[in-house]
């Protein structure tokens, strides 16, 4: 199983992190290692030695069927379920990485850092290119965002992915996050949303000493 992600996909988000690339000529894809895959109800233990990490909320796409450059048009055939994801960063490394000209890896690939939601079948949704999401921190809706607003649709994202590695069946697909992304701390609950759906909920944020204790 491949974790593909989508950075810079929202202009107002790249604005809040004074980033200059607002339209770049393609996707900008990274991947996660799927080690740093959790599913819904687990609690997100955040590492010690990263320093800032953000939460992303993110629609996150299921790949449903093998595919090697497949057409935009045909896209919409290659995915099959919908959630909410949560692309946990570690903000500080991340900054840093990119200064140096180096990769994300280190700042998004650690355990947990790819949390997603409960699966939604897209028959079930309106049209995936105009879903509406949001995610809530401790009560209160700390990001919000419509795929409609996206520089680069699921869709585009999809065939474009297609073109450089073969998709297989399992495979996700994080879209990108909107902006208002902020730091998560120790105690805090996420909730997120697609449309009036609850797909997922991080129930205690914790440190990663109660983690050793829970062994």
């Amino acid at each position: 199983m491949k974790i593909f992600c989508v950075g810079m996909n929202y202009p107002e988000h790249n604005k809040e992190l004074k980033d200059t690339l607002l339209k770049a000529d393609n996707p900008v894809i990274f991947l996660k290692a799927d080690s740093s895959l959790q599913k819904n109800g687990k609690p997100f233990f955040i590492p010690d030695d990263l320093g800032r990490i953000d939460y992303e909320a993110e629609l996150v796409v299921r790949v449903c069927k093998l595919g090697k450059t497949v057409p935009t048009r045909f896209a919409h055939r290659y995915y099959d379920a919908v959630t909410l994801g949560i692309d946990f960063t570690a903000r500080e490394l991340q900054r840093k990485l990119s200064e140096n000209g180096q990769p994300w890896d280190m700042a998004k690939s650690f355990d947990g850092g790819a949390t997603i939601g409960d699966w939604v079948p897209k028959d079930l949704l309106p049209d995936v290119g105009r879903l509406r999401f949001h995610l809530n921190v401790n009560g209160s809706t700390a990001q919000e965002g419509c795929a409609c607003d996206m520089t680069w649709g699921v869709d585009d994202i999809v065939a474009y992915v297609s073109k450089y590695f073969t998709l297989k069946t399992g495979d996700l697909i994080f879209t990108g996050t909107p902006a208002g992304v902020g730091p998560v701390h120790i105690g805090d609950l996420l909730e997120g949303w697609v449309e009036e759906r609850k797909v997922l909920e991080c129930p205690r944020c914790a440190g990663l000493r109660e983690r050793m204790l829970d062994k």
